[in-house]
């Protein structure tokens, strides 16, 4: 089932989630560390950290919004981060976050579909996502697009919510995912139905096991998942 953030609306997932992230751009950062209760920042920290070793020169931060996670990817000393989104909106934030850091040297963001990614082959050492492969409309040509950009030998590393199986910490999140989240995301945001989105999308998304079968299929090799807090979220890591 595609889930899609404007049910009474027209258009594809792909416009509809551009069209959403435009509404809610101002807002994005603060809803993220406010809903996670800052919990997110660390996530981001140890997925980049699965590129420590590897010592990407070249990486590229797809479905990168408003560039945390390129910025989090500075640890790792690369000459060039890029990163791509489809809105527009979260691009001008994050390129006014990047003039106030003194990043845009660093960090270049372009305006681009993720499934459609305008690199020639073999361009990065290391491609990596946080909580965007979710919003794709089409997974497979996302992930594939992914690894062809990728260098032989490459890595992508994928952060993305996933769903927790413990109880009753599952039953408590569930509640708090799909009643309470919500309900503070679109009164702040002011847009009704992104933080509906959020829950519905995760709960539609194949995590876990799920999503390295696809990272296989679509040639990525020594797969693994490590989930974090209990399950709230994992990150995904494949070689090329």
């Amino acid at each position: 089932m595609t889930v899609v953030p404007y049910k009474d609306k027209q258009g594809s997932k792909k416009e509809q989630v551009a069209s959403m992230f435009d509404s809610i751009s101002g807002k994005y950062d603060f809803l993220n560390h406010f809903l996670s209760m800052g919990i997110d920042i660390t996530w981001r920290k140890k997925a980049i950290k699965m590129l420590k070793k590897d010592q990407p020169k070249q990486i590229l931060d797809i479905a990168t919004g408003t560039g945390d996670f390129a910025i989090e990817a500075l640890a790792l000393n690369p000459d060039k981060v890029t990163g791509v989104d489809i809105s527009e909106g979260m691009l001008s934030v994050g390129r006014e976050k990047m003039k106030k850091k003194g990043l845009s040297d660093k960090i270049e963001l372009f305006s681009g579909d993720s499934e459609q990614l305008q690199f020639e082959d073999n361009k990065f050492d290391a491609v990596i996502v946080s909580f965007g492969v979710r919003n794709f409309e089409n997974l497979e040509k996302g992930l594939s697009d992914m690894h062809r950009v990728l260098k032989p030998g490459g890595k992508t590393v994928i952060l993305e919510f996933s769903k927790p199986k413990m109880f009753p910490f599952k039953q408590l999140y569930s509640f708090y995912f799909k009643w309470i989240l919500p309900k503070i995301g679109n009164t702040i945001s002011k847009d009704q139905a992104a933080y509906t989105y959020l829950p519905e999308s995760v709960r539609e998304f194949p995590d876990g096991k799920n999503f390295l079968q696809i990272l296989d299929k679509v040639g990525f090799k020594e797969t693994k998942c490590k989930p974090l807090t209990l399950g709230i979220s994992s990150i995904y890591v494949g070689t090329k």
